[in-house]
C-alpha cells in the first residue's frame, strides 16, 4: 500500500491522506477507511519471470477462463490442507469437517455431471495425444448439450466420446471409432449411435473424412519419414483424380497409400505390419492397393521394388 500522488479529499471526513491499496485495487482513505474508488486498473510495469517462483510472486491475474472445467476455473471451495486445522479447537475442527461436506452435496447435479464428464474428456485427450484446442472445443459442444438436456437418460461416456470423434473430424485430426472405443472401453456402435444423434440434435454438419487427414498419423505410427508421408498424399491426390479412392473407407484408402509410398520410397513395410498397426485388414490393403496401382499406372514399378 502507498500514498496516492493525487489530491484527491475523502467526501466522509475531509481528510486529504488518499492512499491506493495495490492488492485489492482500490483508492481508500487512510483517516477513516472509506473506499473512494475500487476496480482500479493497474497500469504499472509488468515484471518479467524466469522461473515458476518468480512468476507466482509477481503475477497479478488469475488463471484464465477455460471450458475445459466445469466452473469456468473460477469457482472456489473449501481447502482440503490439514496443517491449519491443528491450530484451532476440536469443536472447530468438527465444523470444519461439517461445512467441507455440505459445501460438497449442495454442489448442483450439473455441476457434478460436468466434473465427472470433462474429467473423463481430459483423460482420453491425454490418451489419444490431442490438442488443448479440441479439447476446449469438445468441452464446449458438451455444455451446449447439457443446457439442452441431451444428456439426460444417456451414458455420459458415450456422448463425450461421440463429441470427441466428431470434433476430431472437425479440427482435421480425425480418430478412428476402433480407436476411439479402445481408449474409452465404450462399444463402437454405442458411439457411433450416440454420435448420429448428437450431431443431429446440435445441428453438426461433418464431411466425410479424407484419407489425407489419417497420413501423418498412420507414418508416424509405422515410423515411416516425411519423404514417404508426401509421396502417399500425392498418391492419394492421382488416385482421387481418376475416382479411384470414392466410396472407400479412408482408413483402408491411406493404408495402401502409405504401403506404396514406403516401397517407391525405400522404406519398405509388409502389408500385415501395416494392417496391425492401423487396425484394418490385410485383405482391405490388398484390394485398396490393386487399385491404385492398376489406376495410376505404377503397377510394374511397385512390383519390382518389392522383389528388391
Amino acid at each position: 500500500m502507498h500514498r496516492s500522488q493525487d489530491a484527491r479529499v475523502c467526501p466522509e471526513c475531509g481528510s486529504d491522506r488518499v492512499v491506493f491499496d495495490s492488492s485489492r485495487s482500490e483508492s481508500l482513505c487512510a483517516r477513516c477507511g472509506s473506499v473512494l474508488k475500487e476496480s482500479m486498473i493497474d497500469t504499472t510495469q509488468e515484471w518479467r519471470a524466469f522461473d515458476d517462483d518468480q512468476r507466482s510472486k509477481r503475477v497479478r491475474t488469475g488463471a484464465v477462463l477455460t471450458p475445459t472445467k466445469h466452473d469456468q476455473g473460477i469457482t472456489t471451495e473449501i481447502g482440503k490442507g490439514k496443517g491449519e486445522l491443528f491450530k484451532v479447537s476440536s469443536k472447530k475442527r468438527a465444523q470444519y469437517y461439517r461445512l467441507t461436506k455440505w459445501h460438497k452435496r449442495l454442489i448442483k447435479s450439473r455441476d457434478r455431471n460436468l466434473s465427472f464428464a470433462l474429467s473423463e474428456l481430459q483423460r482420453l485427450i491425454s490418451y489419444l495425444h490431442l490438442s488443448r484446442a479440441i479439447h476446449e472445443k469438445v468441452a464446449r459442444l458438451y455444455q451446449q448439450a447439457v443446457n439442452k438436456g441431451l444428456v439426460r437418460g444417456r451414458s455420459t461416456e458415450s456422448i463425450i466420446n461421440a463429441l470427441l470423434y466428431t470434433t476430431c473430424r472437425e479440427e482435421g485430426a480425425p480418430r478412428t471409432l476402433d480407436e476411439i472405443s479402445k481408449a474409452s472401453g465404450i462399444n463402437k456402435k454405442d458411439i457411433g449411435k450416440t454420435y448420429r444423434y448428437i450431431a443431429r440434435k446440435l445441428k453438426i454438419r461433418i464431411l466425410p473424412a479424407k484419407a489425407q487427414d489419417y497420413v501423418p498419423r498412420f507414418g508416424s505410427l509405422l515410423n515411416l519419414s516425411e519423404r514417404v508421408q508426401v509421396k502417399a498424399v500425392e498418391i492419394l491426390d492421382d488416385a482421387a483424380k481418376h475416382d479411384v479412392t470414392s466410396g472407400k473407407g479412408p482408413i483402408g484408402v491411406a493404408a495402401a497409400a502409405l504401403y506404396i509410398a514406403a516401397v517407391l520410397v525405400g522404406e519398405k513395410r509388409t502389408q500385415r505390419e501395416v494392417a496391425d498397426m492401423i487396425g484394418v485388414t490385410e485383405v482391405t490393403i490388398r484390394n485398396r492397393y490393386k487399385e491404385m496401382v492398376e489406376a495410376l499406372g505404377i503397377k510394374d514399378e511397385v512390383e519390382e521394388k518389392e522383389k528388391e
